[in-house]
């Protein structure tokens, strides 16, 4: 998990994969489509490709041109970034006005995603599902691994101008995922944030800062000691569960431990092992990757003009 959260949890990695997804895969490209550094572009398609999520294929060899293409593991985030969409769709003010629509094809609906639990079907929230650690999981485990140098808020705010805003606040920094996470396993107060995650104190009152000025957690007064504060998920900050459970699942698949999974998960209503799937809101099948095409805002008008 710690491995899967240092490479998530990082903007330049879900921006790189964002556009490689879409067939952007040369250096040129993406350094015109990013505001992104020769060095940072460098170093992050370097990991990448050494992660799996990138492959270096040649397509030219005098001058030597080279490509990034997107392998199995990388392809496999797409529930990861829907996830991230509807999240942004819902909860982020201004901001549906600038993102694309997806339409399911199997059905022929424009569409929004529903978290459902893969053997029953039923639509889950994060009050669903049990979990625990399973035979790899420990808070020290879950730790990110710093795969990337951690970089500025301000950084941060001028990167993912090409992605999601808010959620690079609330996952596009390795120790913000960490702390979400401990945020949806019932850690409420700062001392057990910043010792279950081993963070520095200045860094966990940061992103609590952060995560409270977008409605994501929110302070409270312990009823029995008024001066301790308790951070607790608003009705936001549990709607970002299917993003959380869809990267679980894919590091769970792509980078599981020789001993087992971290993290062992049912779904109370029908006892089973929980596998995060999504289904249309439209017509409730299973939504796969084949399925699902993405239609700009401008595209829909100019069709929408056309049909006129």
């Amino acid at each position: 998990m710690g491995r899967t959260l240092g490479l998530l949890g990082d903007e330049w990695t879900l921006l790189i994969v964002q556009q490689a997804l879409q067939g952007v895969g040369r250096f040129g490209q993406l350094m015109s489509a990013l505001p992104i550094s020769n060095s940072v572009l460098t170093s992050r398609l370097n990991l990448l490709v050494r992660e799996g999520l990138l492959r270096r294929h040649i397509y030219q060899t005098n001058p030597l041109r080279a490509e990034y293409v997107v392998t199995d593991r990388s392809r496999a985030l797409w529930p990861f970034m829907l996830a991230i969409w509807e999240w942004e769709r819902r909860w982020v003010p201004g901001h549906a006005e600038q993102l694309p629509t997806m339409h399911h094809e199997a059905c022929g609906h424009d569409f929004a995603p529903v978290l459902s639990c893969g053997a029953c079907g039923k639509a889950v929230e994060a009050k669903d599902i049990d979990g625990d650690w399973g035979p790899s999981g420990s808070w020290e485990r879950s730790v990110p691994e710093s795969v990337t140098r951690r970089r500025s808020d301000s950084d941060s705010a001028r990167s993912s101008a090409g992605l999601f805003p808010e959620t690079m606040m609330v996952y596009g920094n390795r120790w913000a995922s960490a702390l979400l996470g401990a945020a949806f396993r019932g850690v409420t107060r700062f001392s057990d944030f910043e010792a279950n995650l081993g963070a520095p104190p200045t860094l966990v009152a940061e992103r609590l800062r952060a995560f409270v000025a977008i409605d994501v957690l929110v302070a409270t007064q312990n009823a029995q000691r008024p001066d301790w504060a308790e951070y607790r998920l608003t009705e936001k900050g549990r709607a970002f569960y299917p993003v959380i459970a869809a990267s679980l699942q894919w590091g769970q698949e792509w980078f599981r431990a020789p001993e087992g999974p971290a993290i062992v998960q049912h779904h109370r209503a029908c006892g089973e092992s929980f596998e995060a799937t999504f289904r249309c809101d439209e017509c409730h099948e299973v939504l796969t990757g084949h399925d699902i095409t993405i239609v700009g805002r401008s595209d829909r008008t100019i069709a929408g003009e056309e049909d006129r």
